[in-house]
């Protein structure tokens, strides 16, 4: 008489490679994201308080044309719009960082540096009280960094921010920059 015996030796081997595959992925997944907060460049001496939000209550496309004429920035149904006061202290910065959408920035009191992640000579450009600029946000990554012995106030009106989200995406060091 002949017994014949199941193994569950396969099926015991194909579950511990499904939580290996599984344990794996989820590993990865940590990594990338740790990965992430690693390269990204924290401000430091920078205060900002979000002073209003709304959504648009009818569908807006916005235009901005720069002055010089060979930018126009699009952004088709905007999204929410965000005002925040950010305050930079004495020889604090922003950090390496983008906006989902458009950005105007009005320095009320002191000056504000901006340094662009696409410029290889990282030269920087000063605003003082009483000037505004335009970013692009989209991607363009950039830094502000007061460089001055006096507190920076600068007011910012975001366009295009995910509702609910965030004003701001970090963005790791692009290396062009020495400080």
């Amino acid at each position: 008489m002949s017994i014949t015996r199941e193994s569950s030796y396969p099926r015991a081997r194909s579950i511990l490679l499904k939580k290996y595959i599984a344990s794996s992925a989820i590993a990865g997944a940590v990594a990338a994201a740790l990965g992430t907060v690693a390269l990204a460049t924290p401000g430091s001496n920078v205060v900002g308080t979000i002073m209003a939000r709304a959504g648009f209550a009818d569908t807006v496309d916005i235009k901005i044309k720069l002055r010089d004429g060979h930018q126009v920035i699009h952004v088709a149904h905007a999204a929410d719009t965000v005002m925040q006061q950010i305050i930079i202290g004495p020889g604090g910065h922003t950090g390496w960082h983008s906006h989902p959408g458009p950005a105007i920035a009005l320095v009320k009191n002191g000056e504000l540096t901006l340094y662009s992640s696409d410029d290889p000579t990282c030269t920087g450009r000063t605003f003082g009280a009483g000037q505004g600029f335009v970013d692009s946000g989209q991607g363009h990554v950039h830094i502000a960094r007061n460089l001055t012995s006096q507190n920076t106030e600068v007011w910012v009106t975001y366009l295009d921010v995910p509702p609910g989200g965030s004003v701001r995406i970090d963005a790791p060091d692009p290396g062009n920059c020495v400080f």
